[in-house]
């Protein structure tokens, strides 16, 4: 997951679309919330890198929020999924975002602050994700951007400090192998009963 402030500075916006890029090339689907700022370029990043990308939105998914992402959206559904766990007509309401986030953060393997002030949405999602185990990173700036200041709170809480999308895929390396060998399992017994009934 990448996720951030809704209202980033230029170049955490470019952090988020090559981080995002970077790590949709080498085969990680990225998961955010489809809104305004780091989500919507991290969506943008791990298109543009010909990835798969998932937004989970705060309405229904017959809406758009917001509606200047309406393509996006479109782009999105061709080249990987719209996920929302409200019905169909439910309106962009406050309480609905907080709600979302656990299952950004839920859907990923870890999850990367970009840029994030001290109340963001953003730092729910990563305090969702320690809760529910996974990874937790963090883009450090600034001591004097209001915008680092989230990132910053996190690292002191134990998120590991990144620099660059390779020491993602470093820390999430043992994880995916775990993820693929059970997936490997999971395909097994049919195999494997094939073979008792027809021994080579």
């Amino acid at each position: 997951a990448v996720v951030g402030s809704r209202n980033p500075s230029h170049d955490g916006a470019a952090l988020a679309r090559e981080f995002s890029a970077h790590l949709a090339s080498c085969g990680l689907t990225i998961t955010s919330g489809l809104a305004t700022g780091i989500d919507g370029a991290a969506h943008q990043g791990a298109l543009q890198a010909g990835g798969g990308t998932v937004a989970v939105t705060g309405t229904g998914l017959d809406r758009v929020y917001p509606a200047k992402h309406r393509e996006l959206a479109h782009q999105i559904a061709e080249n990987g999924a719209l996920v929302s766990e409200f019905p169909p007509g439910t309106l962009p309401l406050p309480g609905n975002f907080p709600r979302r986030n656990r299952i950004i953060s839920g859907l990923s393997l870890g999850t990367l602050v970009v840029e994030a002030a001290l109340r963001s949405g953003a730092l729910i999602t990563a305090h969702a994700a320690l809760e529910q185990g996974r990874e937790v990173f963090a883009i450090p700036g600034s001591i004097h951007n209001p915008l680092a200041r989230g990132c910053h709170a996190l690292i002191r809480e134990g998120a590991k400090l990144v620099e660059t999308g390779d020491h993602i895929l470093e820390e999430l390396a043992s994880l995916v192998s775990l993820y693929l060998s059970q997936a490997r399992e999971n395909t097994t017994p049919e195999s494997g009963a094939d073979n008792r009934e027809n021994p080579a």
